[in-house]
């Protein structure tokens, strides 16, 4: 630590000793829960329904509803050589509403959580993609997040992603969310039902 100012050393200490308080504190919360799990496919330890909305900006009018938006755009490949035009490299980052039943949170369904990531298009003959996301809970009913990742076969009727790891109420959770396309208008607006099955819960 030569050649740092005192202040930049007081600074330094801090940084540690928060850093290792939020070791102490994770490993105190995972001593103070009970793992559950289960082994059995039909009997997780907890699940939910819920109905995930993707409203793509259009470049053009809809700003104020679109919760996505794409970050690249499509790679010469995927434009030139496959005429189909299936966005290969293109990555879509999206803050999108969940809920528990069907209609969009416009139309006075209250969003009880949001996704929270991105999708990026990794195929270069047809439509696939590849998410990774948080669901992001802040409700009376749950707080925490649930961390999914995975391959979107968009040519499957359902398809699974991997719960990888939550927080709060979901500490350290895993399991599979199975996706399936629920509605679509063109390419800029579709929903997924995205049944929740956890195996893994500390409660």
């Amino acid at each position: 630590m030569q050649g740092l100012s005192a202040s930049s050393k007081l600074s330094l200490a801090v940084l540690v000793v928060v850093f290792l308080l939020s070791l102490a504190s994770a490993a105190s919360a995972a001593r103070s829960r009970r793992r559950l799990v289960s082994d059995a496919e039909d009997e997780p330890c907890n699940k939910m329904t819920l109905y995930y909305h993707d409203i793509l900006y259009n470049g053009v009018n809809n700003t104020a509803n679109a919760t996505s938006a794409a970050s690249t755009k499509p790679t010469a490949l995927s434009t030139t050589h496959w005429k189909n035009g299936t966005y290969f490299g293109t990555l879509v980052t999206f803050d999108d509403p969940m809920t528990v039943g069907k209609a969009l949170p416009a139309s006075g369904e209250e969003p009880v959580a949001r996704a929270q990531g991105f999708y990026l298009y990794d195929k270069q003959e047809s439509y696939n993609s590849w998410f990774g996301f948080s669901i992001v809970f802040n409700s009376t009913a749950h707080k925490g997040t649930i961390n999914l990742l995975g391959a979107d076969l968009m040519d499957q009727k359902t398809r699974d992603l991997s719960v990888v790891g939550g927080t709060g109420d979901f500490f350290m959770t895993r399991g599979i969310a199975t996706l399936q396309l629920d509605a679509y208008e063109g390419t800029v607006y579709f929903r997924l039902k995205m049944d929740i099955k956890l195996y893994e819960c500390y409660v």
